[in-house]
């Protein structure tokens, strides 16, 4: 993974810039510093400095594996206030968590926090959970990399199964040595074959996606093409359209028993899905159809989580890559979805597009 900034000199960052930013609930500097005195530098992640997603963010499954591995935590990070219904937001200790590139506009969320302090450089990774894109929303929104795991693949106390761990960092390979040690039989891939098989699409067939959003995450698709890093199939039989998974997500978030009609669209998409990824390993997406809305919300029938909830139905790893940033400064994410299971294969097929991605900020 190479070298990373000490714990000290991360504390150091987030004195000087969360005051504007928010992106931290608390910040554990005498525990922290002592943490990364007495940590074995033997460890694979000795002496990482990380952020921890909300209040409880301390005491799940990855922070725990994190910490084995010497990885020292340095702060819970700001998540949602109660009553806000869309959360893509954050309330941090010194008030609303702002956009890095632009403090008029929200980072997304849930993991707001946990994505700004990545972005402005607070800290080199974050954990987060993704339940509807609450890690790869913040990470488009961001420019920082997010990953969902496949769900199931780690331990999540989400009883309806839509949320799953996530991670959000500053480069891939951070994403890679977080997998590697909080999965429990990881196994190294070797790097991705390229040209990977894969197929785009803009909306998934219901979205309606803004113009400016839609060539940010176009442009970067041709240019992966171009670079060799995948192949496009365009043939009509190939791409994949998805029956808006909306109400059956939030009859399944809700604790009810599905309609029939929902309960139907998410089977008829898991087919639609298991039949793409039977003979496509990569499919591209943008991440949300739309670009940072301001902090007063996303206004009426916008779902940001348009093009990213169906997959927490579904269960397939998905993540955010940094595509670039709409002419009026917004970072766009472009999606990456692989077949249940495949998330190390993911990371690496992530790792060679990020190569072909140099990303210059506005």
């Amino acid at each position: 993974m190479g070298t990373w900034w000490s714990v000290g000199e991360a504390l150091e960052r987030i004195d000087r810039l969360d005051p504007e930013l928010c992106a931290f609930i608390e910040v554990w500097h005498t525990w922290a510093r002592a943490r990364s005195r007495a940590v074995d530098g033997r460890l694979p992640l000795a002496g990482l400095p990380f952020a921890v997603k909300g209040p409880t963010g301390i005491r799940s499954y990855a922070a725990r594996r994190l910490i084995a591995a010497g990885a020292v935590p340095v702060g819970s990070t700001a998540v949602p206030g109660p009553g806000t219904y869309w959360q893509t937001w954050g309330r941090g200790a010194h008030g609303r968590t702002v956009n890095p590139y632009r403090a008029d506009r929200t980072p997304g969320g849930s993991s707001a926090g946990s994505a700004v302090a990545v972005a402005a450089g607070m800290v080199p990774l974050a954990t987060g959970s993704d339940g509807a894109g609450s890690v790869r929303i913040p990470a488009a929104w961001c420019g920082v990399f997010g990953l969902k795991t496949t769900n199931g693949l780690l331990p999540s106390p989400d009883r309806t199964g839509l949320a799953t761990a996530g991670v959000l960092t500053r480069r891939v390979a951070e994403a890679e040595a977080y997998l590697r040690c909080v999965l429990d039989g990881y196994e190294e891939v070797a790097g991705a074959r390229v040209p990977v098989a894969a197929t785009y699409s803009p909306d998934l067939g219901f979205a309606r996606t803004d113009p400016a959003v839609e060539a940010v995450v176009r442009a970067a698709v041709d240019r992966l093409a171009a670079a060799g890093v995948v192949r496009l199939d365009g043939a009509a039989d190939a791409r994949l359209s998805l029956l808006d998974p909306c109400e059956a997500w939030l009859a399944v978030r809700g604790g009810d028993r599905p309609a029939e009609a929902a309960a139907g669209v998410r089977a008829e998409n898991d087919r639609r899905l298991d039949a793409y990824f039977a003979r496509t390993p990569l499919l591209l997406t943008p991440v949300t159809p739309n670009r940072p809305h301001g902090h007063e919300g996303p206004g009426p029938d916008v779902y940001s989580t348009a093009l990213t909830w169906a997959f927490n139905l579904s269960g397939h790893p998905a993540a955010s890559l940094p595509a670039g940033f709409t002419p009026d400064g917004c970072p766009v994410g472009l999606q990456l979805v692989a077949g249940r299971g495949a998330d190390v294969s993911l990371l690496g097929i992530a790792r060679t597009a990020e190569e072909a991605l140099p990303i210059v900020c506005p």
